[in-house]
């Protein structure tokens, strides 16, 4: 049970770096029974989604190289992230053990407030090198984030605790830096 919540949290808040490659990462771990997802679930193993996502995936990595498009692209990964992360941690929370109703509430505070405050991390941190280098290194970034999307989410399902602790303790960061920033 521990594990299946610490993959559902760390894939959540890898959704805050792209929203699809960890909904492509949970499609094909389930395509491929490398665990299985629940009945209500069972739509993302599917070869369907599996193309969608990995399209979607390869799209959006694809236009973060843009610029002005990334900046724009952040404004729309917000809520989008927040939806992915919510259905993700909703996929690997056991049913058998909460309600239907209980079950999307804690998916959406554990997996959508994940990928939203790792969103809010990476669109500041945008704007910051927007700002400062005229666009020129938000190229950087934008293979920083994909590199953290696409070995994270391989990693969630290698070493979920791990990675989920260590997605925790940067959304702790994340926070705190708002914060500071929210004061100052």
């Amino acid at each position: 049970m521990i594990t299946s919540i610490a993959m559902g949290i760390a894939l959540s808040a890898c959704c805050g770096f792209r929203v699809f490659v960890p909904m492509l990462g949970a499609s094909l771990a389930g395509y491929l029974q490398w665990f299985s997802l629940p009945a209500d679930m069972q739509w993302i193993a599917s070869l369907p989604a599996l193309i969608c996502f990995a399209t979607a995936a390869l799209l959006e990595i694809g236009a973060y190289y843009i610029p002005f498009v990334d900046n724009l692209l952040d404004t729309i990964a917000t809520p989008l992230a927040v939806v992915a992360g919510t259905v993700l941690a909703a996929s690997f929370l056991p049913i058998a053990e909460f309600s239907p109703f209980v079950k999307w509430i804690l998916a959406l505070v554990s997996g959508g407030a994940a990928a939203g405050t790792v969103q809010l991390g990476t669109g500041l941190l945008r704007l910051f090198s927007s700002k400062t280098t005229a666009g020129m290194g938000n190229a950087v970034v934008s293979t920083g984030e994909n590199a953290a999307a696409v070995g994270g989410t391989a990693l969630a399902f290698v070493i979920p605790v791990i990675i989920a602790l260590m997605m925790l303790l940067l959304i702790g960061w994340i926070v705190k830096k708002f914060m500071k920033r929210l004061n100052s």
